[in-house]
């Protein structure tokens, strides 16, 4: 294990741009029929039919909660309707901890003792930032006449505080809907995002002023978030603003040498998706995605029969057919990565040797267990228990490395925890942990 951390500890990261609190709910039977008694089945069906993709009432809500415990997948859909906190707040939450995707990752590679890490997300308050881990290598830039890096603890500076309401649910949950027994297919998560006008998705204009200066503190970047951009915001501006901007600011880290991950996320807006295909996928070196999310991108494309198998089947012979049609649709990309539950690939048009790429992939699963497992990951004594779990049943099908038309195709098989503590930030960690390893053979 120690020799894994040991490939990564020079690395210097920053991640960016999301990050929030999440509150914690986890589902059960008692919980599902409180809000299914709220309404008649036929409304549910016929809102769950609609597939509302924004949550503007809490029928909206229930509907596309049942439906993401029925269809086993994970899913985030935005809170349009801001007067429905109320109704959120009334619920009883386990816990609340760091959120967000680039929240996330800052926690875990201070705790992994990466070289440096820059954390940056527009909205930073006190509660916030209480919320990271109390280690001088995670740092925040603010610049007021020149740049500076500081502690992220010392950082906040606002008190709006973004939160998301997750709904945790685990496989075997099992309740009764009108005439119909539904049973969950799959431990996994429904989030409710919530979008306050102030957050946004990019750097502030002084930070941003001394952004070739950052470039030069960092070897790569992990950016995230752009789910979270709005159509439109009340100062006039649009999302296509937003999108401009941060296209821009990826041709400065590339022009600095800095290599940049877009980690996708769920994206129910479909105007988002398609500029975030058109202006982000388009200008980064690497992207993480599950399934749904390769789906959905194969689909904006044009692949609707490929779209449609890899969302029924998950199929990895699929899967590894949409990979490779992204990779090469887009020059730009370097490395494609896909997570599911029981696999994880990578798609790469490097030089790394397959040894070196599985050696990605298999410490990117050993986060992934620990998580699961402990529900986080709080010093790097504690990646002996991901060591520890077992690659799935289905290993042989799918362990796999092998060069085909000019790619190095590499799947290792997940460590499976049969019942996780939580299934937040999975992807995230898997993806981060490989882009972090896979820079660090790059840099060799």
């Amino acid at each position: 294990m120690l020799e894994y951390i040991e490939k990564i500890k020079n690395i210097k990261l920053l991640t960016a741009y999301n990050a929030n609190i999440d509150a914690i709910k986890h589902v059960d039977e008692e919980f599902i029929n409180s809000l299914i008694k709220k309404y008649s089945p036929e409304e549910i069906r016929e809102r769950i039919e609609e597939y509302p993709r924004e949550i503007n009432d809490e029928l909206d809500f229930i509907a596309r909660l049942i439906y993401s415990i029925k269809t086993g997948k994970p899913a985030e859909v935005p809170l349009k309707n801001e007067e429905l906190n109320k109704f959120f707040d009334s619920f009883k939450y386990e816990e609340e901890r760091i959120g967000g995707q680039a929240g996330i990752v800052a926690n875990l590679m201070a705790t992994l003792r990466l070289k440096k890490i820059i954390f940056y997300t527009y909205l930073l308050s006190k509660r916030l930032a209480n919320m990271f881990v109390d280690y001088e290598n995670l740092l925040y830039p603010i610049a007021n006449g020149s740049l500076k890096l500081i502690n992220v603890k010392k950082a906040y500076k606002d008190e709006e505080v973004k939160i998301n309401r997750i709904f945790e649910f685990k496989k075997g949950l099992r309740f009764k809907f009108g005439d119909e027994i539904i049973e969950d297919k799959g431990s996994t998560r429904f989030i409710v995002a919530s979008r306050p006008e102030k957050f946004k998705i990019c750097f502030d204009d002084n930070v941003r002023k001394y952004l070739n200066g950052l470039c030069k503190e960092v070897d790569c970047a992990f950016l995230s978030g752009y789910q979270g951009i709005k159509e439109r915001y009340n100062d006039g501006t649009t999302y296509l603003d937003y999108f401009k901007k941060n296209s821009e600011d990826i041709k400065i880290f590339k022009k600095h040498g800095v290599k940049c991950h877009l980690e996708f996320a769920s994206i129910p807006n479909l105007k988002i998706r398609e500029a975030v295909v058109k202006y982000i996928l388009s200008e980064v070196d690497s992207v993480g995605m599950d399934e749904t999310e390769l789906a959905n991108v194969l689909h904006i494309l044009g692949y609707e029969d490929l779209s449609k198998k890899i969302i029924e089947k998950t199929k990895i012979e699929d899967v590894i057919e949409g990979a490779k049609i992204i990779i090469k649709e887009f020059d730009n990309l370097e490395v494609i990565q896909v997570h599911t539950i029981y696999f994880i690939l990578m798609i790469t048009k490097s030089n790394i040797s397959l040894k070196d790429l599985r050696e990605c992939l298999d410490f990117s699963t050993i986060l992934a267990a620990t998580k699961a497992k402990l529900g986080d990951i709080k010093s790097i004594e504690d990646l002996k228990v991901g060591l520890s779990i077992p690659y799935n049943k289905y290993r042989d099908l799918f362990l796999k490395a092998y060069e085909e038309d000019g790619l190095k195709i590499v799947s290792v098989p997940s460590r499976l925890v049969k019942n996780p503590k939580s299934t937040v930030g999975l992807g995230d960690t898997i993806s981060s942990g490989a882009f972090v390893y896979y820079v660090s053979l790059y840099k060799g």
